[in-house]
């Protein structure tokens, strides 16, 4: 037994959070499920939460013991307006698309999103010396990142037209295991201002 925060959404979800840890709940069953208040054979209030049973197998169900309630309350959110995130990584990529020289000097936007038989890179460029470089661009730079980008060189630089065709890696934090990663395999990293060079844009429109 411990406190945690029940989570019962409209949606018919159920999450089970701790108060520290991570974001992510300690148990959750995804909609639909239904939740059935009953009492267990040593008297405790019991949650029965059932999820629906699919073609995979029957239904998951999930037990809650309570205890003790601290505290209980309903809200209504109304209606969703959605939720538009800063600094995404299509709002990243399309500020670096913008001013490509951040990332390293003289360099210049070919194209954003250039084809690849396993997806696009994000931003193609040409170095000062005329040299690919291709950039994928993420909010938090991980290993997962430098993996993708150096599948994308190996595919590049098959490619006579192209090669050489070199890597930058860019976020606005890096990873100290995913900085490794890439030095080992020749990617250069590079962290992103994402307010300075939200700043730049901004100038940028009030010229005009």
């Amino acid at each position: 037994m411990a406190t945690r925060v029940l989570m019962i959404k409209a949606d018919g979800s159920v999450l089970v959070h701790s108060d520290g840890g991570s974001y992510k709940p300690l148990n959750w069953m995804s909609p639909p499920c239904t939740v059935k208040e009953g009492v267990a054979d040593d008297g405790q209030v019991e949650w029965t939460v059932t999820a629906k049973a699919t073609s995979k197998g029957p239904a998951d169900t999930l037990r809650i013991l309570i205890e003790e309630i601290h505290s209980d309350s309903q809200h209504d959110l109304g209606i969703d307006p959605g939720l538009q995130k800063d600094g995404v990584e299509k709002h990243l990529q399309e500020l670096l698309a913008e001013h490509p020289a951040t990332l390293a000097d003289g360099l210049a936007l070919v194209r954003r999103e250039f084809p690849t038989a396993i997806g696009p890179v994000d931003l193609m460029c040409r170095d000062a010396e005329g040299r690919s470089v291709a950039v994928e661009i993420k909010r938090r730079g991980e290993i997962d990142g430098v993996e993708q980008l150096t599948r994308y060189l190996e595919l590049l630089n098959r490619d006579p037209l192209l090669k050489p065709v070199r890597g930058i890696f860019a976020a606005q934090e890096i990873k100290p295991q995913a900085k490794v990663l890439a030095t080992d395999r020749g990617i250069t990293c590079a962290t992103i201002d994402y307010d300075a060079l939200r700043g730049m844009d901004d100038a940028e429109e009030r010229l005009f």
